[in-house]
């Protein structure tokens, strides 16, 4: 079987609390969600009725069982969800300060699961044949999980639609690559000689090209060999640029925000049903845009994944806010 969204990388466990404002010392209760950025991209793209897997690793612990009933429940397929023996499946906790402080705390050490996936338990027929394949800047953060995303890559070899989510975050990484992005940088140059579409924002975009003013980042992810460079403003909202030049210019769409921290995954989610039902950069990357919007607005990731109905919906009521 061929899927429509084959994503590989981060897997893992949310805790987050359901009081807003209050520190994790003074909170007194939780809530338990499904998590990991490419896991999380696969619920949202499955949530538009599109057939979606991850390839990944859990501990072998409750929480491991927990992921992939989780999985099944959403409609993403787990065959390639493995278990690791080097550490327990990963928990995050957040804090919660809308509008913009949305702190969190990684239990990821002394090494995750999901960085133990070996080259040679990749089903490379499976990453071939996907219609989007799906990585992340997190799977070039350590091995083996470097060199079985570059081998998926490789072996992918531009075939289809290849998604680089750039996916910065330097406490995954060695101390050195932490202080100075240049180790990653030229890891990220390796993977985006494979891929056909990069997704970040100003500060992923400067790792993996140096480069923070958002035209020039664009230019620098075409000339790094991808079709479709898309760079995350925020509040000034997403430039997109296609590969003969043309640029597009989405605003931001206007929410009360209530946990930040899955717009992202909503985003590649739905940039992927675009990418696949064929519309243009601006109708995709739009649709995108609103689709974060609204999981801005929610407190969870995965079960905060909006149908297309609610995104439209979302997507009408923009005219009328500007």
């Amino acid at each position: 079987m061929s899927f429509e969204v084959l994503t590989i990388g981060r897997v893992g466990v949310d805790v987050y609390p359901l009081q807003t404002g209050v520190g994790l010392a003074d909170v007194t209760s939780f809530g338990k969600y499904l998590g990991g950025s490419p896991t999380n991209v696969a619920v949202a793209a499955a949530r538009y009725g599109r057939s979606a897997a991850v390839i990944t690793k859990t501990g072998r612990d409750p929480f491991g069982d927990f992921v992939r009933k989780a999985l099944d429940g959403y409609g993403v397929d787990s065959r390639f969800v493995g278990t690791s023996d080097i550490a327990p499946t990963p928990v995050t906790f957040c804090e919660i300060f809308p509008p913009d402080d949305f702190p969190l705390y990684f239990y990821r050490l002394p090494k995750a699961p999901d960085l133990d996936i070996q080259p040679d338990e990749l089903d490379l027929a499976a990453v071939r044949e996907a219609s989007v394949f799906w990585m992340t800047g997190t799977g070039l953060s350590e091995e083996p999980s470097r060199s079985a995303t570059l081998a998926g890559l490789q072996h992918r070899a531009k075939a289809g639609t290849t998604v680089f989510d750039l996916d910065w975050r330097p406490m995954f990484w060695k101390s050195t690559a932490s202080a100075d992005p240049a180790e990653a940088r030229s890891y990220y140059r390796e993977a985006l000689r494979h891929t056909t579409v990069a997704v970040g924002n100003i500060d992923e975009c400067e790792v993996a090209t140096g480069e923070r003013e958002p035209y020039a980042a664009a230019k620098a992810l075409l000339a790094a060999g991808v079709e479709l460079a898309v760079v995350k403003q925020g509040p000034k909202g997403v430039l997109a640029m296609d590969r003969d030049g043309t640029a597009t210019e989405i605003p931001p769409v206007s929410v009360d925000v209530v946990n930040g921290l899955g717009a992202g995954d909503a985003f590649g989610g739905a940039l992927c049903h675009g990418l696949l039902s064929g519309w243009d950069t601006r109708r995709t990357v739009s649709f995108a845009n609103a689709a974060g919007a609204i999981v801005a607005g929610r407190l969870a990731c995965s079960e905060a994944m909006p149908t297309e109905t609610e995104v439209n919906a979302k997507l009408d009521e923009v005219p009328r806010a500007v």
